[in-house]
C-alpha cells in the first residue's frame, strides 16, 4: 500500500477540518465512522477537554466515534457538540437502547490573542469540519485546529512564531500503519531530533533596554529559562498554550493498549517541544486503535511516537505568516 504520508492512511481514519482564516482559529475532526477504541494521555497542566474521563480503561465505553481538536480555547469544546449533531443525523453511536448517543471527546488549545478573541469555533464549525471528513490527506499548516497556533512565547506574541496542524504516518510491517495528527500551539520552541537545532520558536526581543538573544536566530527558550530575565519572566506568565493531536492505529488493542499507545506518543512531543508539558501547556494526545491486525502494543507505541514527531515538525514546516507572525517558510 502507497502511503500519502497522513493520518488518513490508517484503513477506517478519515479528517475533516473548518477554520476562519481571518479570525485565525478552526476546528480538525478524525472521524471514525464505525467506531474504534479510544485512548488518552493528558501530560500538560492546563488542558482544555472534553469526555477524557470515558477513556479511563476502568470505565464503560470503549468505542469512540470522533476525536475533535479546535482553537478558541474553552469556548471552542462547543465544537464538539457540531460534531456529535452530526453523527446523530448519520444515526452513528453508542447504543443505548433509545437512541444511539455519538461518543465525541475533545481538546482545544488557546489562539485567542493572536485573530480575533471574539470569534471561536462553535457547533456549526465543527459540523461543517465533520461534514468535510474524507480519506484524503487534510491541509497542514494554517489549517483546522492548527490556524491560529503559534510557537516559542515565553517573550509573548513579540517573539513568537506560527506553527499549524501536521499529520505523518508509518507503515511497520504486518500490514500495520501508524497515523498521527496534531495542531502545535506551544509554549516552547520546536527542535528537529535529527540535529538538535531549533526550527521555529522564540525569536530576539527587546525587555526594557536590553536585547535578549543577540543576533541569534532563535533565544532558546530553554537557555533563557536558566537566567535571571527568565525566572522573573516565568513568574509573570499565563497559561494559552497546548499540544493537542490523535495518533491510530489499525490494530487489535484493548481500551489499556490504546491508552499506552497515547503515553507512549507524547514521547514524539517531548523529542521536538523543548520545553514539553509545562505547568502553561496543556498538551493532551488521543489515541484510535479501528482494529483488523495484531500488533505488540510496545511496537505501535514506539512508532506512534515517531509519527507524532513526524507530525510536529510538518505542522510548523507547512505554516505561512499570520497575526503578524513570521513562520518557518520565511526563516
Amino acid at each position: 500500500m502507497r502511503l500519502l504520508n497522513s493520518i488518513t492512511d490508517v484503513p477506517g481514519i478519515e479528517v475533516g477540518q473548518a477554520q476562519n482564516q481571518n479570525a485565525l482559529t478552526g476546528v480538525t475532526v478524525v472521524l471514525c465512522r464505525k467506531g474504534a477504541t479510544g485512548g488518552v494521555d493528558v501530560r500538560g497542566s492546563a488542558p482544555g477537554t472534553r469526555e477524557t474521563d470515558l477513556l479511563n480503561p476502568i470505565n464503560l465505553v470503549d468505542k469512540v466515534h470522533a476525536i475533535t481538536l479546535a482553537g478558541g480555547s474553552a469556548f471552542g469544546l462547543d465544537a464538539a457538540s457540531g460534531v456529535v449533531k452530526w453523527l446523530d443525523d448519520k444515526n452513528i453511536g453508542f447504543n443505548t437502547g433509545v437512541a444511539r448517543v455519538p461518543i465525541v471527546p475533545a481538546a482545544i488549545l488557546f489562539d485567542l490573542g493572536l485573530g480575533s478573541g471574539k470569534i471561536r469555533p462553535d457547533a456549526e464549525m465543527g459540523y461543517t469540519a465533520v461534514a468535510a471528513a474524507s480519506k484524503s490527506p487534510p491541509d497542514e499548516g494554517n489549517y483546522g485546529a492548527g490556524t491560529g497556533a503559534s510557537v516559542g512565547k515565553i517573550f509573548g506574541k513579540a517573539g513568537a512564531m506560527k506553527a499549524g496542524v501536521g499529520t505523518a504516518s508509518i507503515q511497520i510491517g504486518g500490514g500495520i500503519i501508524v497515523g498521527a495528527i496534531v495542531a502545535v500551539n506551544a509554549f516552547g520552541d520546536v527542535v528537529d531530533p535529527n540535529n538538535g537545532e531549533i526550527i521555529a520558536g522564540a525569536r530576539p526581543v527587546k525587555v526594557g533596554r536590553v536585547k535578549i538573544g543577540g543576533g541569534a536566530r532563535f533565544v532558546d527558550t530553554q537557555f533563557v529559562l536558566k537566567s535571571f530575565a527568565g525566572r522573573q519572566i516565568m513568574r509573570l506568565a499565563t497559561g494559552g498554550n497546548t499540544v493537542i493531536g490523535v495518533v491510530a492505529v489499525n490494530a487489535n488493542l484493548s481500551k489499556a493498549q490504546t491508552t499506552k499507545v497515547a503515553q507512549m506518543a507524547q514521547d514524539g512531543l517531548a523529542r521536538t517541544i523543548r520545553p514539553a508539558h509545562t505547568m502553561l501547556d496543556g498538551d493532551t494526545i488521543f489515541a484510535l486503535a479501528t482494529g483488523g491486525r495484531k500488533a505488540d502494543v510496545s511496537i505501535i507505541g514506539t512508532f506512534a511516537a515517531e509519527a507524532m514527531m513526524q507530525a510536529i515538525l510538518r505542522a510548523v514546516k507547512n505554516a505561512a505568516r499570520a497575526g503578524g507572525l513570521p513562520s518557518f517558510q520565511e526563516l
